[in-house]
């Protein structure tokens, strides 16, 4: 399917690893211009050679507003124009209700909620002219918090229930707005613990399925989340908003 991406210009926060430059890659694959941001140099490096010049990689901080208003205003003077959006800067963070603080509870919506909202709020007027779109990745456990789940259930929840605001607010701009909501897919925060516990990955990636019994029997890979995402990120999905839609391998116990 083309999916009519060409010369069409895409933002990805947190983009320097995992999911965000697996999209990336797919959307330059696919014919347009990426611009992304991330607040590590040596990843940001990593990125710009493997995305090469039709790729923006800028040092940002999405929890800071000014830099994050620095990395959209790059991109417009870069590319002309802006297609998409996509808030996708996060981490996991889950512990008991009981032993987290009120500081790892305004990180993580600094972090996951009040960085989307800013984008989201800045871009809306380029995104009219193109009547383009926002993507916010979220967690499937925003539908479905468990026990010691949180602050990212609640702040995964909270990124779903402006997605649908959001989207009803500016569908007569042209606008549409969606989530995807991810369940065990092999990311950079995975290889990283991997690591940190001298584990061999596949062996990692193996015992994280088996115990949290993905009825496909296996984590999501990058590339397929990549796909949903450029997807709903194409005039392809042109009657699709509000949505929330879950990549996990049926592991949410939700449709």
């Amino acid at each position: 399917m083309n999916l009519e991406l060409d010369d069409r210009v895409f933002l990805i926060t947190g983009g320097t690893d995992g999911l965000g430059l697996r999209l990336a890659q797919t959307l330059l694959d696919e014919g347009a211009h990426v611009a992304l941001c991330g607040r590590d140099d040596e990843r940001l490096s990593r990125a710009q050679e493997l995305l090469g010049p039709a790729a923006l990689c800028f040092r940002a901080d999405v929890t800071v507003a000014s830099e994050l208003d620095a990395f959209i205003d790059a991109t417009m003077t870069r590319f002309g124009r802006l297609d998409g959006a996509v808030n996708n800067a996060g981490k996991s963070a889950a512990t008991s209700i009981a032993a987290s603080s009120d500081d790892t509870w305004r990180e993580d919506f600094e972090l996951k909620v009040i960085a989307a909202l800013h984008v989201s709020r800045r871009v809306l007027d380029a995104l009219e002219v193109t009547h383009g779109s926002i993507l916010n990745v979220l967690a499937i456990m925003a539908r479905t918090p468990g026990s010691s789940s949180t602050p990212t259930a609640a702040s995964r929840a909270a990124g779903l229930a402006l997605t649908k605001a959001l989207a009803n607010e500016v569908a007569p701009r042209g606008i549409r707005v969606n989530a995807v909501l991810i369940g065990l897919i092999e990311s950079g925060q995975w290889v990283r613990r991997a690591r940190e516990a001298n584990l061999d990955l596949a062996e990692f990636y193996a015992n994280m399925a088996r115990t949290s019994k993905i009825p496909l029997g296996r984590l999501g890979r990058a590339e397929e989340f990549a796909d949903v995402a450029a997807f709903l990120l194409s005039a392809r999905a042109s009657y699709l908003t509000g949505a929330g839609i879950s990549i996990d391998g049926g592991l949410s116990p939700v449709i």
